[in-house]
């Protein structure tokens, strides 16, 4: 069984910047601090592109976890996908879109994923309740560096 959800994000920021600043590993890291998260291997630092990889290294629920995410999909500045090829579940797949809508931008994140244990019980009950959460968070540290920079 997998789980999916979807986060939108409504910014007044151009496309072109909102899919730069998600691609950069920097910024990602800056908005997961409180996870303790690092990238200790693959592209570390600055933007990641197709077919590169990058492993993180985070403390979720009191434990350390490390997952390996290639960039499988990358059509700028419209659409990439992230997967994990080596992690903690079962599987992960997290779509980026961004698209323009009158004078907002909207970036949607849908995730989809498959628990390691309990199924879809887990997914249901607590993986897919924090990731959202993470993704938001993230989302809004993205949205205030976009601000810091004019």
């Amino acid at each position: 069984m997998t789980s999916t959800f979807t986060v939108e994000t409504i910014s007044f920021h151009p496309v072109e910047r909102l899919f730069e600043v998600s691609l950069n590993i920097d910024e990602h890291l800056g908005s997961m601090a409180d996870s303790g998260e690092r990238a200790i291997g693959g592209v570390t630092t600055g933007a990641i592109q197709l077919g590169e990889t990058v492993t993180w290294r985070a403390r979720h629920f009191g434990v350390w976890f490390t997952m390996t995410s290639q960039i499988t999909e990358h059509e700028w500045p419209r659409r990439f996908v992230d997967e994990q090829i080596a992690g903690p579940f079962r599987s992960f797949r997290h779509v980026h879109e961004y698209r323009t809508v009158g004078r907002t931008a909207v970036m949607t994140d849908t995730i989809t994923l498959a628990s390691p244990v309990f199924g879809r019980l887990a997914e249901k009950l607590v993986l897919v309740p924090y990731l959202r959460r993470l993704i938001r968070q993230r989302n809004r540290h993205l949205l205030a560096v976009l601000d810091a920079h004019g």
